[in-house]
């Protein structure tokens, strides 16, 4: 569910488009986000008042993918402009689209690339086998190779635990938000 209703939006934008003020003072009069009007002006300008109502999510074909991409390089369109004139509602994905494109081609524009990526080989360490050595008797080399070892290892999941902590508190902001 959006935060505005459809009649807040197109009043907002009617507000900027009658000139009488710039975006930041229409956006802290009614009590919006500078680029949620941006985008809605944008939307306004390219589709009238059918470019700031609220749209279901899409599925858009590799075909409309590639058409979006190719005019947008034709026409040195920036995200914004591209997903204004194509009636996008989120500019960032035009962005996924193209970083897919430009490292898989065109088959990574299908709905279902990301299910078909290929999944990083685990790198699995050889260990040596613990030998019931003590410490004094192994050598500085095979003591200073386990440290390194241990190390990378911590890295790792010290990364890894930031990384889902990160994706929490992401998820948590999201669920506030709505």
């Amino acid at each position: 569910m959006n935060k505005y209703t459809e009649e807040t939006n197109l009043a907002v934008v009617k507000d900027y488009c009658s000139g009488t003020a710039g975006l930041k003072v229409v956006a802290r009069r009614h009590d919006v986000d500078v680029s949620s009007l941006r985008k809605w002006v944008a939307g306004y300008r390219s589709h009238g008042a059918a470019g700031v109502r609220e749209k279901e999510r899409a599925a858009y074909s590799v075909k409309f993918k590639l058409s979006v991409l190719r005019r947008m390089r034709d026409e040195g369109l920036s995200y914004r402009q591209a997903a204004a004139l194509f009636d996008i509602r989120n500019f960032n994905i035009i962005a996924t689209w193209e970083q897919n494109y430009d490292q898989g081609g065109l088959d990574a524009l299908s709905p279902y690339a990301s299910l078909r990526r290929k999944k990083m080989k685990k790198q699995l360490i050889k260990e040596p086998p613990r030998q019931s050595q003590d410490d004094d008797r192994r050598t500085r080399e095979e003591l200073i190779n386990e440290l390194s070892n241990l190390r990378m290892e911590n890295a790792y999941l010290k990364k890894l635990k930031a990384l889902v902590q990160t994706t929490a508190q992401q998820a948590q902001r999201k669920k506030r938000k709505s």
